[in-house]
């Protein structure tokens, strides 16, 4: 039986969440179709900037994703807080980008006069408006409608796309939200679509490595912010260089069909993540298969099950032997 959204995200314990959205029977959402030869693959190109477009809108931060032939994954980091500091205009104004909103919304963004009673009730839906643009759900929900309604233009035809509902993982720490997106931006070389992270078309770690040849960081991806200090930005706290090359070196011995290692020396992540490389390559290569509505330490699970009201969460003893020493 499906979960309820709200059993599976616990702002309380954490603001990074993995989704993941498939295509239902036969349908392609890229690639080509082996039987009939059509190509799709002009629709990752729909995925990436709707995507990116929704990072912008939403009070929610898109940490790493893969566009692959029938399926999506993302990471997210929700920042409540941030909407919280928006003023009236501000949510509108985003709202507004992508539903119409109401008439009374429409006239306090031309700055027409209102009533008492039409303030009130304009504040109420403002309220709801707010508290949807840092919902993953309804992040989701503009990103899978939109696209579905354009691949059925294309394909002239009616019906559903997607499967009924996303996948969504809470990533509960620091070693769970990095391996997560590893995992991501490695799924075109497991899958053996691609042979480096750089060639890894609409992927975040393709969009990461060409700002970074640059000197840059994109501008729409969460920003990597360096190591643990006082006063630290928004930000994955880690350096992107190290993180790029971790990625790199796991992503050759996933290629390679081989068990691998990874020097501690070549990868101060893994060394402060407190992982070696055997339990680094488990993640990054069975991240779906070990774990279902939650991952991190058995320590970071076992609350999780608590705020959510669980009864048993699946993983936790691969969360014990994976990531005990986060």
């Amino acid at each position: 039986m499906p979960q309820s959204r709200e059993s599976q995200i616990s702002l309380i314990d954490t603001h990074y969440y993995h989704c993941v959205s498939r295509c239902v029977r036969r349908s392609f959402l890229c690639g080509e179709d082996k039987f009939t030869g059509q190509s799709y693959e002009h629709r990752r190109g729909w995925v990436e900037e709707r995507l990116l477009f929704l990072g912008s809108v939403f009070s929610i931060n898109i940490c790493a994703y893969a566009v692959m032939s029938n399926h999506t994954h993302i990471v997210l980091c929700v920042d409540k807080e941030e909407a919280d500091k928006w003023s009236l205009k501000e949510v509108l104004y985003r709202w507004h980008q992508l539903h119409k909103g109401t008439l009374l919304s429409q006239r306090f963004m031309r700055d027409e006069s209102l009533s008492k009673s039409e303030l009130f009730t304009l504040h109420e839906t403002i309220n709801i408006y707010r508290q949807r643009l840092f919902d993953i759900s309804w992040f989701m929900r503009n990103l899978n409608e939109y696209i579905a309604r354009e691949a059925n233009k294309e394909d002239n035809c009616t019906g559903r796309f997607w499967e009924g509902r996303f996948k969504s993982q809470a990533l509960l720490d620091e070693s769970a939200v990095l391996a997560c997106m590893a995992y991501v931006d490695l799924n075109p070389i497991r899958a053996k679509m691609e042979k480096t992270p750089e060639t890894s078309k609409h992927t975040s770690i393709q969009n990461r490595i060409h700002s970074l040849i640059k000197g840059e960081q994109p501008t729409k991806l969460m920003r990597f912010v360096g190591n643990h200090r006082q006063d630290m930005p928004k930000g994955i706290a880690y350096s992107l260089i190290d993180y790029c090359e971790l990625v790199d070196c796991t992503g050759r011995c996933i290629r390679e069909d081989k068990a691998g290692h990874i020097e501690h020396h070549s990868s101060p992540i893994l060394e402060r993540l407190g992982l070696d490389s055997d339990q680094w390559l488990t993640l990054t290569t069975e991240f779906e298969q070990h774990f279902h509505t939650a991952v991190g330490s058995e320590h970071m699970m076992q609350q999780f099950k608590h705020h959510t009201n669980h009864q048993r969460i699946r993983g936790m003893a691969k969360a014990k032997a994976l990531l005990q020493q986060a």
